[in-house]
């Protein structure tokens, strides 16, 4: 792994990645700020016909979207739902004929996280990395995956569960590439093992790949893993006694943080987007 695929380095960050947070607002982006968002239809407080809201996923059409509904095709947060003017409420999960549904915009952000800000969709959380990407849509996107709150790099929100299932699925997933900085030189046996792989608790732990840094110390390393928390990354460590002084996603498959300073975030390029569903 060369050490310039970590586009901030070692120490402080350059000045176009070095943010001032304001209270207001996190960030904003590489796009301009937006004078006014559309309220989109499906987060009104009051709810959506549920036929509306079928049809408007694409489904089918109103009245067909009714027989549906009437049939037990139709579920609202695992209950069938078979009453017509039943209204869909923001946070509820639909779907149809067992796959979920969704009638907004599909929507691809791509954030550089800065450190302090919890991975969670959770509010009471302090700084949350949706704070960051509060302005990116009106769309109701979440992050795939974790990076702990002092944690850095590459995070992917998305509303689309066919990009979060390419991700989460266990037999393929999604490689992401980690800058791992370690309180001690990694011994080489303890690479190679990681590399050959290992069990821990009698569960066997498998790394893409892992290496040392180009032109820096044995105590940063380069890891690739299909794993979407970071959770495994410190089991790994700590199980050969090593403490993790920083993790930095450095890219996620053919993303990475070219063009995007920390804190900020940008949209998946419909390039960008077609390779990730080529994975």
């Amino acid at each position: 792994m060369n050490r310039h695929q970590s586009s901030n380095g070692k120490g402080k960050p350059s000045g176009r990645g070095h943010n001032t947070y304001r209270k207001t607002s996190y960030a904003r982006g590489n796009a301009p700020i937006k004078k006014a968002v559309q309220v989109n239809e499906a987060l009104n407080p009051d709810g959506i016909r549920l036929n509306k809201y079928i049809a408007n996923s694409g489904i089918c059409s109103r009245r067909e979207a009714d027989v549906h509904i009437a049939t037990g095709l139709v579920t609202i947060n695992g209950k069938v739902i078979t009453e017509m003017g039943y209204k869909v409420k923001h946070n509820d999960e639909v779907r149809y004929d067992g796959a979920r549904i969704n009638p907004e915009k599909k929507a691809y952000v791509l954030l550089n996280k800065p450190k302090g800000f919890a991975t969670t969709t959770s509010e009471g959380k302090g700084r949350t990395v949706m704070d960051l990407v509060a302005n990116a849509t009106s769309s109701r996107i979440k992050p795939i995956g974790r990076l702990g709150r002092n944690s850095k790099g590459l995070l992917l929100f998305t509303n689309d569960e066919v990009i979060v299932n390419k991700f989460t699925n266990s037999k393929h997933g999604v490689p992401r590439l980690f800058h791992i900085e370690l309180d001690k030189n990694l011994k080489l046996e303890d690479l190679k093992k990681i590399q050959s792989g290992f069990k821990i608790d009698g569960k066997l732990i498998a790394v893409e790949e892992i290496s040392y840094i180009d032109g820096a110390s044995k105590k940063e390393i380069g890891l690739k893993i299909k794993n979407t928390g970071n959770n495994i990354i410190r089991t790994i460590f700590d199980h050969f006694n090593y403490n993790i002084l920083s993790i930095d996603c450095v890219a996620i498959a053919h993303l990475t943080k070219k063009d995007i300073p920390r804190g900020h975030w940008k949209h998946l390029t419909q390039q960008e987007l077609n390779n990730l569903k080529m994975l």
